[in-house]
């Protein structure tokens, strides 16, 4: 949370802002000096304004609230790093939101892993009228995810990941199950 910061000094005392008759007034000096410490912690963030918007430098508290503001895809019990990630590639996922790639993207900055996407649609070209219609008449969508130790939560999680970014009007199904392990040398 934003607040104050025991001795941080002022980028603008006021003190030196004050008229000379006032210099050599210690009544006045303590008096613009506890206003001094009220508002350092307000001048260091406008200081240092446009780093709370880079989601690489913002303070994680308010990257949480950044992620909120961007619409990130976020639940709340991610990593920092993975927090962080998602609030930077949030205004990319809104641009190809509804495709393929987006939700992959989606799946793999919340879980640290690509999903295997299945559907049924499909788009081609002929150069002759009343051609096959690519994929399958019934729409649906199935994103089987592998993790390592998968808990019924990813399952609810991956759930809501899946509902929030695929298409609107596409039925689907989601799986998480453990990830084969292979032995390292």
């Amino acid at each position: 949370m934003r607040g104050s910061v025991d001795g941080l000094g002022s980028s603008a005392p006021l003190g030196m802002m004050l008229p000379a008759v006032f210099a050599d007034d210690d009544l006045a000096q303590h008096f613009v000096a506890g206003l001094d410490e009220v508002m350092a912690p307000i001048l260091n963030v406008l200081d240092c304004l446009d780093s709370y918007f880079d989601p690489a430098l913002a303070p994680i508290d308010f990257a949480q609230w950044l992620s909120i503001w961007v619409g990130a895809e976020t639940d709340g019990i991610e990593s920092d790093a993975r927090l962080r990630a998602a609030v930077a590639a949030a205004a990319a996922l809104h641009r190809v939101r509804g495709t393929r790639q987006g939700l992959s993207e989606a799946v793999r900055l919340a879980f640290g892993t690509a999903p295997e996407i299945t559907e049924s649609g499909g788009a081609a070209w002929s150069a002759r009228p009343r051609g096959p219609i690519p994929g399958s008449p019934r729409p649906q969508l199935h994103v089987a995810l592998r993790l390592p130790d998968p808990t019924p939560a990813d399952t609810h999680r991956l759930d809501a990941l899946v509902a929030a970014t695929r298409p609107a009007h596409m039925p689907y199904t989601v799986t998480v199950t453990v990830a084969e392990r292979t032995l390292e040398s």
